[in-house]
């Protein structure tokens, strides 16, 4: 089996916590996807959003992050993909949470709101934790629409 991918994206407001995320990654030998964005140039965000949400959509990566200054704009467009279940987290809590009881595939980052080394432990704890399945795969199997 080979490395687990996992697909990144930001908008202008994210890309320096993209950048050390993928960083991190690359050294826990994780395989990444980079969408982009590749500077501190304004961007729209949807440009980055969609291809991160197709590739975990479409199982070339088996999760996603995404960052930009809310995270709403992020969490919104990748959930228009009907194989997304994008979560935003702002505490390690809500990210272990969005993995055990809603088997979130994409975390949205809130970088001007969220420090680097709580981005860290939230990227961690979505990495390493388990979706627990029973009663929550009933309530997550009723979210899409078609």
């Amino acid at each position: 089996m080979g490395k687990e991918i996992i697909a990144i994206g930001a908008d202008h407001a994210g890309f320096e916590y993209k950048e050390m995320v993928k960083s991190w990654l690359e050294v826990a030998d994780y395989e990444v996807l980079d969408m982009g964005t590749d500077s501190l140039d304004s961007v729209d965000y949807a440009d980055f959003v969609h291809p991160v949400a197709t590739a975990v959509e479409a199982k070339k990566a088996s999760r996603g992050f995404l960052f930009c200054g809310s995270a709403n704009g992020v969490a919104m467009t990748a959930n228009k993909h009907q194989g997304i279940r994008a979560a935003i987290a702002w505490q390690k809590d809500l990210a272990e949470l969005a993995r055990q009881h809603n088997d979130a595939n994409i975390l949205a980052i809130p970088c001007r709101f969220v420090d680097q080394k709580l981005t860290m432990d939230m990227i961690k704890a979505f990495l390493t934790t388990d979706f627990e399945g029973g009663r929550h795969e009933r309530r997550v199997n009723k979210i899409a629409m078609c």
